[in-house]
């Protein structure tokens, strides 16, 4: 293994993997339309990830939102959706016969990347059958794709007097003209969402959805900030496999373009960095399948 932190090994981009393996799958329910037509390739593509080598997957209630499923669907299913996501993931674990650990997914509840459509007066009530449907099955909680600290701040007041592991995981500007000082889609600082983990008490620190390239200076900025707090957060990242991505865009909303030069061979070749930067969590999120994740155990993990 090589010189750097002990890797702790995420799963996949799961939309992806379901529409590789041919689930159902169409806009506007993205990867939600698997749990509604055809949840056994939910559990299949969780033991793919776990086959990979990944010990900790995420339930595929990222897409159980209003903004995918509609209001209508999300208020009389919701909660039944979520539940399908955490068996779907534990049913797998279970069936692998190893220690994985199942990570409740708490999406961005208003579309990826748009900061500017969160609505913190309706967090709670989109966020309490989230966290119902999924609270039977998870050993995490991970608030992921959060562009503003305000929407974390929502995730931990939801969470209330629950004491299992919380994650929080940034996405990220992908062209900032200051590399040392990388921000957050909603133009908040790294350095200020490390006080925020602090602060919140989160187990974990993480930046996703975004291109490799931006998140070493990531890694970078919390770590520092964090060691200067004296905060025990772990700091780690999953990045897409996207060309960069505006902020008028929405992670979900087409099926981009992933680049060619982020086969497993590259994709590990940033891997490899951050963990020499300190990452103890990597993993992969849109485009990243199966086989990066093994190309990471077999030489990082």
């Amino acid at each position: 293994m090589m010189a750097g932190a002990q890797v702790m090994l995420l799963d996949g981009g799961m939309g992806r993997e379901l529409n590789r393996m041919g689930a159902p799958f169409r806009q506007p329910e993205w990867s939600a339309l698997a749990l509604l037509e055809g949840p056994d390739f939910v559990r299949r593509a969780h033991l793919a990830f776990i086959n990979a080598g990944a010990e900790i997957i995420t339930t595929n209630s990222y897409a159980v939102v209003p903004f995918h499923i509609g209001e209508e669907r999300f208020a009389a299913r919701g909660q039944e959706l979520a539940d399908l996501a955490g068996r779907m993931a534990r049913q797998a674990v279970t069936e692998s016969g190893r220690k994985v650990q199942v990570a409740g997914s708490l999406p961005p509840l208003f579309g990826s990347y748009r900061p500017d459509l969160f609505q913190p007066s309706e967090a709670q009530k989109l966020l309490r059958p989230l966290v119902a449907g999924l609270t039977p099955h998870v050993d995490l909680w991970l608030a992921e794709t959060q562009s503003a600290i305000a929407e974390a701040r929502e995730v931990k007041k939801a969470l209330a007097g629950d004491t299992r592991p919380l994650w929080f995981s940034f996405t990220l500007h992908d062209d900032h003209p200051d590399p040392a000082n990388p921000r957050l889609r909603s133009g908040e600082s790294v350095v200020e969402a490390a006080r925020f983990a602090a602060e919140a008490g989160a187990a974990a620190l993480l930046f996703n959805c975004s291109q490799p390239e931006v998140m070493g200076s990531a890694i970078d900025a919390a770590r520092a900030e964090l060691k200067r707090l004296g905060a025990d957060i772990k700091v780690g990242c999953y990045a897409n496999a996207f060309p960069p991505q505006t902020e008028d865009a929405e992670a979900n909303g087409s099926l981009s373009d992933i680049r060619a030069d982020l086969d497993p061979k590259g994709y590990l070749a940033f891997a490899r960095d951050w963990q020499k930067r300190g990452a103890a969590i990597i993993g992969g999120c849109c485009g990243i399948g199966p086989e990066h994740i093994a190309a990471i155990k077999s030489t990082l993990a």
